[in-house]
Parts: C-alpha cells; sequence; structure tokens
C-alpha cells in the first residue's frame, strides 16, 4: 500500500512529519511513503530511505491561504500533488497536518467523493472514560457547517461502516447527538433525521444521545451537522487542557503537602493525560470520498503523525472504502 504524504502540511512541518513517518515505517514494512514537499529540508530528518520516496516541489498551502483558491492555482503545492497521486492511483491514501480548509477542497474537487454520498464528512475518533484504549466516533466535525437531515443519515451509514471494518465492532450502536434523548427533542433537521435513522435497518440505531453522554460510551457512532461537531470536539479538547492546568496549578498553588501529593500521583496524571489525548487515536477523516484522506492537528509532533498513518493502514487493510462504494451503488441501482 501506498500512502502520499503532504510533508510541508502543518506548524512543525518537515521535521514532526517524517519523524513520525520514520516511527511507522520501522513497524509497517509493506507501506510505501510518497513524501511531497522541499527535498532539502525532508532529507534533513530521515534516517532510512528503506520504501521511501521524495517527490520535490517548492510550493506549499499556507494556513491562511484561501482553500479552494489555493487548490486551483497552486498547482505544485504539496498537498495537491499528493492529492493528485491518489487520483492517479498512484497512492492510496492522503496525508496532511496542513491547512483543514484545503485538505478538504482537494479530497472533494480533486479525488472526488463517492457517487450517492452528497457531502463527504470528517469523523474523529475520541475516547470512552473508564475503559482501556475505548473509543467512540464522532461525525461530522467541520466539513459541512450547514447540514440537511440526509447529509446526518449518511454520516451514520458512513460511521457504522468505519466502526464495523476499521474498529472490528460488529452491529455498531449509532446515536443522534440531540439536546435531549426523547424522540420528539431538537431542532426540525434532528427530528427529520431521527425519523430517517429509526427507519433505516441497515444501522443499528439507538436514539438520540446527549453531550453530557459522549465519553461515557453511550454510542460506538454519534452523529450530529458540522457546525455542532467542531464545536462538541473543540469542547472537549478545551475541557481537558483545563482539566490538567487546574490539577497542576492545585499541586503547586497549595504547599508542600499537595506537591508531595501530585509526586505520588505524577504517573496517574500522565496515565490521565494520555486518556484524553485523542491524537492516539488518529486524525480526522474525510469520510465519503474515493480514497482515505487523513487530517491531522496543525500543531502535531511526530506521535500524532504515527498514530495517524497506523490509523491509514487500519483502513486501507480493511478495504473499508471499496465496501462503501459497493453500498451506495446497490442504493443507487435499486433507486432507479
Amino acid at each position: 500500500m501506498k500512502i502520499a504524504v503532504d510533508a510541508m502540511g502543518g506548524d512543525n512541518a518537515p521535521k514532526a512529519i517524517v519523524e513520525g513517518v520514520m516511527m511507522a515505517a520501522k513497524e509497517y514494512n509493506d507501506i510505501e511513503f510518497l513524501l511531497y514537499g522541499k527535498e532539502d529540508s525532508i532529507r534533513k530528518y530521515l534516517t532510512d530511505e528503506t520504501n521511501i520516496t521524495i517527490i520535490h516541489t517548492d510550493e506549499k498551502i499556507a494556513s491562511d491561504d484561501d482553500p479552494v483558491r489555493a487548490v486551483r492555482r497552486k498547482k505544485n503545492a504539496s498537498m495537491v500533488l499528493a492529492a493528485q497521486a491518489v487520483k492517479d492511483k498512484e497512492a492510496d491514501a492522503l496525508f496532511s497536518a496542513g491547512n483543514t480548509g484545503a485538505l478538504l477542497t482537494a479530497g472533494l474537487l480533486i479525488i472526488g467523493r463517492i457517487k450517492g454520498i452528497d457531502r463527504p464528512g470528517l469523523l474523529v475518533s475520541l475516547p470512552v472514560i473508564g475503559t482501556e484504549n475505548g473509543t467512540f466516533n464522532l461525525m461530522d466535525v467541520g466539513a459541512n457547517a450547514d447540514t440537511k437531515p440526509e447529509n446526518i443519515h449518511q454520516y451514520a451509514i458512513l460511521g457504522s461502516y468505519y466502526a464495523q471494518f476499521v474498529r472490528g465492532i460488529k452491529n455498531p450502536k449509532v446515536g443522534l447527538l440531540n439536546n435531549g434523548t426523547e424522540e420528539n427533542k431538537g431542532n426540525d433537521v434532528t427530528k427529520r433525521a431521527y425519523q430517517l435513522l429509526a427507519n433505516n435497518a441497515d444501522i443499528n440505531f439507538i436514539g438520540n444521545v446527549e453531550a453530557r453522554e459522549l465519553l461515557s460510551g453511550a454510542a460506538d457512532v454519534v452523529v450530529t451537522d458540522g457546525f455542532t461537531g467542531n464545536a462538541v470536539l473543540k469542547t472537549i479538547e478545551g475541557t481537558a487542557m483545563s482539566m490538567m492546568k487546574l490539577i497542576k496549578n492545585a499541586v503547586y498553588e497549595n504547599g508542600t503537602k499537595a506537591k508531595l501529593g501530585g509526586l505520588l500521583l505524577k504517573d496517574s496524571f500522565s496515565n490521565m493525560k494520555d486518556v484524553m489525548d485523542y491524537s492516539k487515536h488518529g486524525g480526522a477523516v474525510l469520510f465519503g470520498v474515493k480514497a482515505p484522506v487523513v487530517k491531522t492537528h496543525g500543531s502535531t509532533e511526530k506521535d500524532a503523525v504515527y498514530h495517524t498513518i497506523k490509523q491509514i493502514h487500519e483502513m486501507l487493510e480493511s478495504h473499508v472504502i471499496d465496501d462503501l462504494v459497493h453500498y451506495f451503488e446497490a442504493k443507487e441501482t435499486l433507486a432507479e
């Protein structure tokens, strides 16, 4: 399998990207990495070139570039060339830590969406508290701010496939994020989405779930519109960071006894931080396009790059995209 990597995307590129690729390359000898970017800068961090090819380009898409204009005008940008390689079947997946809007645009305009899917969405894996390595999937987390009930319905199908094929969950539970668990809760979009989900025998829909239930594992897959999903994702991330800061301040500002207690609990605090670090579960997948397109945080370090590549490997190994294509093609045939 081949992964096209935008080596110049992200705040810490190319160092963090290349070092993360090096970590993954040591573990997965069945992956060939195509690194797109400035060759001299990339080669500086390479320790082994086995299964690695550098495709040189001086052009890249900056974090403040207009996404659509950048993808259309910067034809030789590292992200654009990597996306084109996937479209041309020279690579099987695209990975970037760069401009999120540009990556979404490249995924849609260059790689293209699966026939039958109106709007691909961003899917992330988040931790379930109280379980060892337990996660759930949330979709959409920002690809589409304005979402129709039909889009949320498709997110449920996409998320179910991901949970089943990539995570290995048989008959995954799907919940609709809402402001109450009752069927009649929510706005017009969520009420109509509820009916679509309830009437689809292909998914295991368990009804509405509230935001406070997410980290408790109320569902394996939770679907919502992109605006709400993005706000929830950033709230979870911000709360985790604030809690760690609060604990740290409590330890350092309450005398010797608190500091001694903090020292004794140092390992526990470290474990807590690891549990809340969703980057360890991979990146955000633009799900619904013809190949895996995966985005990790712009400020990502090498460990997060490694975990994201591990996630892409699992997606490619499971053939989840192929199964989705067959599913929606069958639906389209029946509709005709």
